[in-house]
């Protein structure tokens, strides 16, 4: 695993939480993660699509296959993608979540991977005011550092983000494998294109570390 700019924030970590929008946000952005990391604790919340028949099981299934605890919500994630109440984002978080302090937390930066979903970013934006208010607590929190040059490209990772991390060949693997087989996304779809090789995070560990990512 090569690793840019920052030291490993993992080596020490022994618990931490994935919270995401939809099933499928944590393999494609932290899997790499996650599999390089057995040794920490993991759960991982998504906070939409509980009582999808086809994805709330395949959800399960990978959380089984990257060795974390899976806890899903059921937050609207209709179509028409109507703005959530902040209040409402961040009462879903603190009763699903079976813990609330962990050693490091990653989620959804708050402009998102790309351009542009809105769930991405009140997620995001739900997890930094918990997370400032105390109300959630970890050591330091990971947002997810992608772009997609405002749709021109495929979802890539931002080349100057705090933490950049090269997975193992066979972890690659396996996040390709989760995506295609276990999801069951074509080859040629969206999620299938932004599986990288790479995965990159900004590093917050105070407030004002946030003012880089917007």
């Amino acid at each position: 695993m090569n690793l840019t700019n920052k030291q490993d924030v993992f080596t020490n970590a022994k618990t931490g939480a994935v919270i995401v929008a939809h099933p499928d946000d944590e393999t494609l952005w932290a899997s790499g993660v996650i599999l390089s990391h057995p040794q920490i604790n993991w759960t991982i919340l998504t906070l939409c699509r509980k009582s999808d028949p086809d994805r709330a099981p395949k959800f399960f299934k990978v959380a089984n296959i990257l060795g974390a605890k899976g806890f899903m919500a059921d937050l609207d994630d209709g179509p028409d993608q109507r703005p959530l109440e902040q209040s409402d984002v961040q009462q879903t978080i603190l009763s699903t979540l079976p813990q609330k302090s962990f050693d490091i937390i990653l989620t959804h930066s708050p402009k998102g991977e790309y351009t542009r979903h809105l769930r991405h970013e009140e997620t995001s934006q739900a997890v930094l005011s918990l997370w400032s208010k105390g109300k959630l607590k970890a050591k330091r929190l990971l947002l997810f550092a992608y772009k997609d040059g405002g749709r021109k490209y495929p979802p890539r990772p931002i080349e100057n983000a705090d933490i950049v991390i090269k997975p193992a060949k066979n972890v690659l693997q396996s996040k390709k494998d989760i995506i295609i087989n276990s999801y069951g996304f074509s080859p040629d779809s969206f999620e299938a294109k932004a599986v990288s090789k790479t995965e990159a995070f900004w590093l917050v560990e105070k407030p004002e570390d946030t003012k880089k990512v917007f």
